[in-house]
């Protein structure tokens, strides 16, 4: 869960929202075409409307595709590290909340320098055929807004002492990054409002995911997270997994 919303935070912020539109037109091969209709030809734009929108769909699923593969990978790494080194699980829960508030103070714009930010280099060709290769660059590349909410995850994966947990953490943060991407392909001519709307309020987006990371780096730090984790998974068994 906390995954997943991490995933939603970083979609939200500034450097990810604005550009979705151009990334799904790009996965679509859609690049310099309108979705919009011209007067006097309702019949055959609504078709090419359809039919962009189910390229702008399978675009953006291809797209997510890309991406959550490198964050499974990394994020299964992550675990299987954490179970190496399990007999030190309260060390290792300290370093890693102290590195989820380090990175809830970048998403904050406290240290600007350490935005874990890669530049994508070159792209491939625009359409479907090029789409998971972006997706995976995109993973790899590590936006500025992508970098420290993932990190954080990477820190529970390393807390959590398990390839499979790691695994799933990255799922799920996938997902919450992945799903509203598909939304708007869904919805790509209404939600363009909604994304102006949000554009206006970044920086209180920006805040509340800081203080999220903030506030989950320092539960794990005083080792309340761990207590909350094994009094949840002998209430519920292994949903703790999915948290």
């Amino acid at each position: 869960m906390v995954a997943g919303l991490a995933g939603v935070v970083a979609f939200l912020s500034p450097c990810i929202l604005p550009v979705v539109p151009g990334y799904l037109s790009y996965v679509a091969g859609l690049t310099g075409t309108s979705m919009v209709a011209p007067a006097g030809a309702e019949s055959v734009t609504d078709s090419a409307r359809r039919r962009a929108r189910g390229r702008m769909l399978l675009g953006a699923v291809l797209f997510i595709l890309g991406f959550t593969v490198v964050f499974m990978v990394l994020g299964g790494f992550a675990g299987a590290v954490g179970h190496l080194l399990i007999r030190w699980s309260d060390e290792i829960s300290r370093v890693s909340g102290a590195i989820v508030i380090l990175m809830g103070l970048v998403f904050l714009g406290v240290f600007p320098g350490l935005s874990l930010a890669k530049p994508i280099g070159r792209r491939p060709d625009p359409g479907l055929a090029g789409a998971p290769l972006l997706g995976l660059i995109f993973g790899l590349s590590w936006t500025p807004c992508i970098g420290p909410t993932y990190a954080a995850v990477l820190a529970l994966s390393l807390d959590g002492g398990s390839a499979s947990r790691g695994a799933l953490l990255s799922l799920a943060y996938a997902l919450g990054l992945g799903i509203p991407f598909i939304l708007f392909a869904l919805l790509f001519q209404r939600m363009s409002g909604l994304s102006a709307f949000l554009r206006t309020r970044r920086r209180a987006l920006n805040r509340i995911g800081g203080f999220a990371l903030i506030v989950i780096g320092v539960l794990l730090v005083t080792g309340v997270w761990q207590a909350w984790m094994s009094a949840l998974q002998t209430r519920f068994g292994d949903v703790t997994t999915l948290i």
